[in-house]
């Protein structure tokens, strides 16, 4: 199969096409002729070396769409639509920057009646069922709550948003840039603040009690300042590194936490283990609601799979508000 290879970290150059051995399936595995895949940061980060060292051959990607070649135990049919993320992909095994992909079919998610075009899903699963993880089990049932995107510009934070207002709460969400305040209104945000690093206090002239929940996707900088802006008993989740190293130095809890406020850190490596099997995940709930238009595509722009590199230099850049996908 072709496959994009990084040998040394480095920038978007070091990833390489070449003809690489396809992987047989395990019992526990399932073959998937790969359609499409999501970009993430976690693959930039990867191919830069900033996620552990490059040894041998490290195929990136930690999700994709397509179809089902094989499945040794039978459980899904030859051809079957499917979407996977996460499992090892890129570390433990390769990744999805390829033609087909080997994956834990524990982390497979079936796609079986859906019809949306392939590079509309694959921007669907890392993202949302990352936001799923985080607070699915805080939102799904308990609508009418309030809910702060910190981070909302990024493709996750994006999905937080679209997410959110879809499962029926008010939603507040931030950006650096007063340019990108329409595009978070268009995907559902109710209100847009624009960050200073310092809006807490913005937060509670809109919402004086405190917002219920906050998803942090910028990180360690900027979530002290969000724990503020919570309720009594609210729950700030913690899902981005955008601010750096999700390392805080000498929280006070007593100061910090002090109105019984709950601070959690949600790692996407979680998806499909015993304790959030993705046979839980609402993706194809998701995905009917993006083709009624319910909720908005954050797709804004499909790339060929020979043009990987140049995807890479876009998502660097900062400049892609919204998700980046290739077609295989």
């Amino acid at each position: 199969m072709k496959a994009y290879v990084v040998e040394q970290a480095g920038g978007p150059e070091v990833l390489k096409m070449k003809d690489i051995a396809s992987p047989a399936p395990k019992p526990h595995e399932v073959k998937i002729r790969v359609k499409a895949f999501g970009l993430n940061r976690a693959e930039v980060y990867r191919r830069a070396g900033k996620m552990g060292p490059i040894s041998g051959q490290v195929v990136p990607g930690i999700e994709a769409v397509g179809e089902v070649i094989e499945d040794p135990a039978g459980v899904l049919r030859m051809g079957q639509r499917v979407a996977t993320a996460m499992g090892g992909l890129q570390f433990a095994r390769n990744g999805s920057y390829a033609e087909e992909v080997t994956v834990l079919r524990s982390n497979v998610v079936d796609l079986k009646g859906v019809t949306l075009a392939w590079d509309e899903l694959a921007a669907l699963p890392e993202s949302y069922l990352t936001v799923w993880g985080a607070l699915g089990r805080l939102i799904d049932r308990a609508p009418q709550q309030t809910l702060l995107v910190r981070g909302a510009t990024s493709s996750v934070g994006q999905a937080g948003v679209a997410y959110a207002k879809a499962r029926g709460l008010t939603v507040i969400a931030t950006t650096r840039s007063a340019d990108n305040a329409a595009r978070l209104k268009a995907i559902g945000a109710d209100a847009v603040v624009i960050d200073t690093g310092a809006i807490a206090s913005e937060v509670r002239a809109a919402v004086p009690q405190g917002v219920d929940l906050a998803l942090e996707v910028v990180g360690a900088s900027t979530v002290r300042d969000t724990l503020k802006a919570l309720r009594p008993f609210g729950h700030a989740v913690v899902i981005g590194l955008l601010g750096g190293a999700p390392v805080l130095e000498s929280l006070d809890l007593m100061n910090e936490l002090r109105q019984a406020t709950r601070l959690s850190f949600f790692g996407s490596g979680m998806l499909g283990t015993p304790a959030l099997p993705l046979s839980d995940a609402p993706l194809t709930w998701i995905t009917d609601r993006l083709a009624s238009r319910d909720i908005p595509s954050l797709r804004v722009q499909t790339f060929d799979f020979d043009d990987v590199q140049r995807a890479h230099s876009l998502i660097e850049s900062d400049r892609a508000l919204g998700k980046l996908v290739v077609r295989v």
